[in-house]
């Protein structure tokens, strides 16, 4: 996956996600709607095959790209401990 900056404020920042896994998008938002300084987190995407998705975050706090690396450092870290115990077990 690769991600595009299109537009950065004080307070939001938008990012299309180019060669998107639909996958791990959701998680990122849900990740994002945990921390209490994120006042909005959304991925929105006009047309299915024609369009990128885009996600879209504001603050209430914060910078909105210090949330995004640490949303990704908190999943990075789950899915770590997840595979870790995978391999333990099989």
């Amino acid at each position: 996956m690769k991600f595009i900056l299109l537009e950065k404020e004080k307070d939001s920042i938008k990012i299309e996600v180019a060669d998107p896994d639909q996958t791990i998008i959701q998680p990122i938002i849900t990740e994002l709607l945990n921390d209490k300084n994120v006042d909005i987190a959304q991925c929105f995407q006009r047309h299915p095959v024609l369009d990128k998705p885009i996600i879209y975050v504001k603050m209430r706090s914060g910078k909105p790209e210090t949330a995004i690396k640490k949303a990704a450092k908190n999943l990075s870290a789950e899915y770590g401990k997840a595979l870790a115990i995978l391999e333990k077990e099989l």
